[in-house]
């Protein structure tokens, strides 16, 4: 079988995230990150509910919130490690919070649109790789939904599925970490 493309069979045998302290400004401007974001919501989406929705963190933004999460986790209890990470965790250049908005529907389950919420953050961070960008997904205490609905305005039955860290790759070379055997994962019936 001749593959449709070699180009993006290659790009997925070798993307790797990159951490968020290794991104550097600029992040995307406005019209590279709504090409991403158009990107990025093209996934499996059964009954086409559009099941998720972006807040976008630009620099402002995340420079206000940071205090506020570190203060977050020093109210919960986090000890000044876990302050420091929490004041470090909006570093990157630009953010965007991918969230999970369920529709009510009689045969789409509540799961299954969370999942294509999902979809939507591993499609964002490699348009965003593809494009050249660095990018990473993760969540940590900002995707707490006491801090989401205070600071990021989710609300009712939304949740933070992930926070997208989107900037310029760093100088150095992001190591490969070791992936897993597909085979010991695999069981044909």
């Amino acid at each position: 079988m001749t593959p449709l493309s070699a180009e993006a069979l290659q790009f997925l045998r070798h993307r790797r995230s990159h951490p968020p302290r290794t991104l550097a400004a600029p992040g995307p401007n406005r019209d590279q990150l709504a090409d991403l974001l158009t990107l990025a919501a093209r996934v499996p989406d059964h009954g086409k509910l559009e099941p998720w929705r972006f807040v976008v963190l630009e620099r402002a933004a995340l420079d206000r919130l940071a205090p506020a999460l570190a203060d977050a986790v020093a109210a919960q209890g986090g000890d000044a490690a876990a302050v420091d990470k929490a004041r470090s965790a909006f570093d990157s250049p630009l953010i965007v919070a991918v969230v999970s908005s369920p529709a009510p529907h009689a045969k789409v389950p509540e799961w299954e649109q969370f999942l294509s919420a999902g979809n939507v953050c591993l499609s964002l961070v490699n348009a965003a790789l593809a494009a050249g960008f660095g990018a990473a997904w993760l969540t940590g205490p900002a995707a707490q939904p006491e801090f989401a609905r205070t600071h990021l305005g989710v609300t009712g039955d939304e949740r933070i599925v992930g926070l997208i860290h989107i900037g310029r790759p760093g100088p150095a070379a992001i190591p490969d970490r070791p992936r897993p055997d597909v085979a010991a994962k695999t069981v044909f019936l």
